[in-house]
């Protein structure tokens, strides 16, 4: 819903989105403070994330679960929640608890605990029966670098192996994976996945305004952010739209 017209944007896609998605990360928001994420912001919030093990400590997790669920937004538990059931072997235990809570979508991830790549693709086939899953590729270790072929075989692989998406890593503070430890985007990385993976197929983490901006100036409005901060989802949308300086000049309608 926009307020007024103003023609010559760029168009945006409908929920329930394949494509333009915006992931916000939930740090522990409070059911008030969701209430309010989801007034100001459902039209283009997709999915929201319960970061990391947040949910083992979270108020009224149900009550919240309820109220995103009843927005048509889709949430999932973050990784790392699902590598301290792992370690402590408790896939059933894990698949049990998200069957129970009613949440449609959960995410795979590596990135804290060393996993053979074989047993991260089972536990992706195994969930992709009864969930939509998202994965995530890259590591969360400062300094730690991963060869682009790697990167491509570990996405494509996972992909064949149920993914509805593959996540793209760079943590909340969006200085690992695929950016540098200025936040900076490793480019020459990135071009060399979207030359193997398709681009609607990947979501980026993009918690910094600026990382933002370079991946809607490199793919469009229409690309797949994640790991967005609640108060930035409609300044984000304004990015996607040219209605920010840093995305202005792009979307200028030709005059005719």
């Amino acid at each position: 819903m926009r307020n007024f017209e103003l023609p010559g944007l760029p168009e945006r896609s409908d929920k329930p989105r394949e494509s333009g998605i915006t992931m916000v990360m939930d740090k522990g928001l409070s059911l008030r403070q969701a209430e309010d994420l989801v007034s100001v912001s459902d039209e283009y919030t997709d999915i929201v994330k319960l970061g990391f093990g947040t949910s083992l400590l979270t108020k009224e997790l149900n009550k919240k679960l309820d109220l995103y669920h009843e927005a048509g937004i889709k949430t999932y538990f973050g990784g790392t929640l699902f590598e301290a059931f792992i370690v402590r072997d408790m896939f059933d235990d894990y698949r049990r608890l998200v069957s129970n809570l009613k949440m449609e979508y959960v995410e795979v991830s590596d990135g804290s605990l060393q996993m053979p790549h074989e047993k991260k693709c089972h536990y992706i086939k195994e969930l992709s029966k009864e969930f939509t899953v998202l994965s995530e590729v890259g590591s969360k270790e400062a300094g730690l670098i991963i060869r682009p072929n790697l990167w491509i075989s570990m996405m494509s692989k996972e992909i064949e192996c149920g993914a509805w998406k593959v996540i793209a890593e760079s943590r909340e503070s969006g200085t690992v994976g695929i950016y540098r430890p200025n936040g900076n985007a490793h480019s020459a990385l990135v071009n060399k996945i979207l030359k193997n993976i398709p681009n609607d197929k990947i979501l980026w983490e993009a918690p910094n305004k600026s990382q933002q901006a370079w991946f809607i100036s490199l793919l469009g409005p229409n690309v797949n952010l994640g790991n967005i901060a609640p108060d930035d989802v409609i300044p984000l949308e304004t990015l996607r739209i040219g209605l920010r300086g840093d995305t202005f000049k792009q979307f200028i309608p030709l005059k005719h």
